[in-house]
């Protein structure tokens, strides 16, 4: 009876959660591995499994699947875009927004309303879209996730992409116009589209794998390299906009004349900001491909977004030099188009990559300074 007593004494003392041994060892099985304290980050260490554990099941897959899918339409939306352009469609409906001037069912319906029209549904379709995702995000994640910030962002940018397409119909800036406005209004159209893509790509990635609450890594030179490759890229796809606008009011009847056309004196401005995308798009892709080696050799690994960038890199300098052998064909710029689009998402996610770290790292430290000082005593 006394030697019961005693252990019941003991284990008293001890409190719940056993003797001071067996609480150091369990804190201990609590800390990260050694590399998440490091300055370089671990690929192996990650707080998915905790963030992931904290969602109701089967939810968080169902809303990445949506993202996802939200960027893929949004680019096909892109897409149909260029491809009115291309094509002089977008006077199609007249100066009237969101409605319709003409036809576009029946006999009576002209091709180039019916591709204007079609263009505005796939756009009121992406737009109620993003409005369900960012609904769905807010329901599902908690304060402090990236994730759904960034559906707030595509939301904003969005409603700013039917601003300014409305601004080109509404000012006629379409068809065979060739005003300054329309110049200006293109560039920021297309500017801004890249930020949609922009934030949808990052917020399907950050719902699919998880890790959704970041910090800005410390090495300041590596940040401003990687965002004015950010940059570069936007410079190159603006100009390479005002480019297509070019080829599609200047066609070309052969090679040579289009190259006189250019140099020619008396030849438009616009031909004339024609010749800046090939030079743009040449520093660029220079200057990202040396960014994303310097980075991915500095930290002794590629990520898959890394890998799959320089491959569209040198595929997109392959259809550019088509595009101006063959005198930019419609397919051909809807081809420069996609893979522009593609290598603008790879590029933002190995740029998140490289410049983000999960914020769980630091408190995980912490915690492990503090059990490294208690096994000491």
């Amino acid at each position: 009876m006394r030697k019961a007593s005693s252990v019941d004494k003991g284990a008293r003392a001890d409190g719940p959660f056993g003797s001071r041994h067996q609480r150091v060892s369990f804190l201990h099985g609590l800390q990260p591995p050694p590399a998440a304290c490091d300055d370089t980050r671990d690929p192996t260490f990650s707080p998915t499994t905790i963030l992931l554990s904290r969602s109701r099941p089967g939810e968080m897959p169902q809303i990445a699947r949506f993202a996802w899918t939200a960027l893929y339409w949004n680019v096909a939306v892109v897409l149909w875009g260029a491809y009115v352009r291309a094509t002089g469609s977008g006077a199609g409906c007249g100066n009237r927004w969101p409605l319709c001037d003409g036809d576009v069912v029946g006999a009576s319906a002209k091709g180039r309303t019916i591709v204007e029209f079609t263009h505005r549904i796939t756009s009121a379709i992406s737009l109620l879209m993003v409005t369900g995702l960012v609904v769905w995000c807010w329901r599902v994640t908690k304060k402090g996730d990236w994730a759904r910030y960034s559906a707030v962002l595509s939301a904003a940018f969005l409603a700013n992409e039917a601003l300014l397409g409305a601004a080109l119909v509404l000012l006629k800036h379409v068809g065979n116009d060739q005003s300054a406005g329309r110049i200006l209004f293109l560039c920021l159209h297309f500017g801004n589209t890249l930020l949609l893509l922009a934030t949808l790509s990052l917020t399907a990635y950050w719902l699919s794998n998880g890790s959704r609450s970041f910090t800005l890594i410390g090495k300041w030179r590596q940040v401003i390299s990687i965002g004015l490759g950010l940059l570069a890229t936007i410079s190159t796809g603006v100009t390479g906009a005002v480019s297509a606008l070019a080829d599609t009011l200047y066609p070309a009847t052969s090679l040579p004349s289009s190259l006189a056309q250019d140099f020619s004196s008396g030849t438009p401005a616009l031909l004339r900001v024609r010749l800046l995308h090939p030079a743009v798009a040449t520093v660029a892709a220079c200057y990202v491909l040396w960014v994303i080696l310097r980075s991915s050799t500095g930290r002794n690994r590629f990520s898959p977004a890394a890998i799959a960038l320089i491959i569209l890199l040198f595929v997109q300098v392959g259809i550019g030099m088509t595009n101006v052998l063959l005198l930019a064909p419609v397919w051909i710029q809807i081809a420069h188009l996609f893979v522009a689009d593609a290598l603008w998402i790879f590029l933002v996610l190995a740029s998140a990559d490289l410049v983000l770290e999960p914020a769980l790292t630091r408190p995980a430290c912490a915690l492990a300074s503090v059990v490294k000082e208690g096994g000491k005593r």
